[in-house]
């Protein structure tokens, strides 16, 4: 099954510390089985509301496919890491596995160019 999971690390931590974080969790993952289909670092962004106090966190992006039962224990992983400050983690149907392969192929093709969330959509509304 494919999952996608999307997690906010405490903005406190160096560059080498967030890469450190996002390789362990795309480990605890590669060690149940699970093979990471996509991973994006969206970087320090400003968060909707305080959390702990906190108005930024590195976002990072893990795309998988994988047995529903290491969801289990990537969920426990987070929980453990005080670096994590917000984790959300969820199965794609189809049209969302369309949704993001047409997403990383745009992103691949772009030369240089950020592919905003609104381009993505309004493609997909042509098709």
């Amino acid at each position: 099954m494919k999952y996608e999971t999307v997690f906010i690390l405490t903005p406190v931590l160096s560059d080498a510390q967030m890469k450190e974080a996002v390789e362990k969790f795309a480990k605890v993952l590669t060690d149940q089985g699970a093979t990471i289909v996509n991973e994006e670092l969206w970087g320090l962004r400003k968060l909707a509301y305080p959390i702990e106090k906190k108005s930024t966190g590195f976002y990072a992006l893990l795309e998988f496919d994988g047995e529903p039962t290491l969801v289990k224990k990537l969920e426990t992983a987070y929980r453990r890491d005080e670096r994590v400050l917000r984790f959300l983690t969820f199965r794609l149907d189809k049209y969302a596995a369309e949704y993001a392969a047409k997403r990383r192929s745009l992103k691949s093709n772009a030369p240089k160019a950020e592919v905003t969330a609104t381009e993505v959509e309004s493609e997909a509304k042509e098709n």
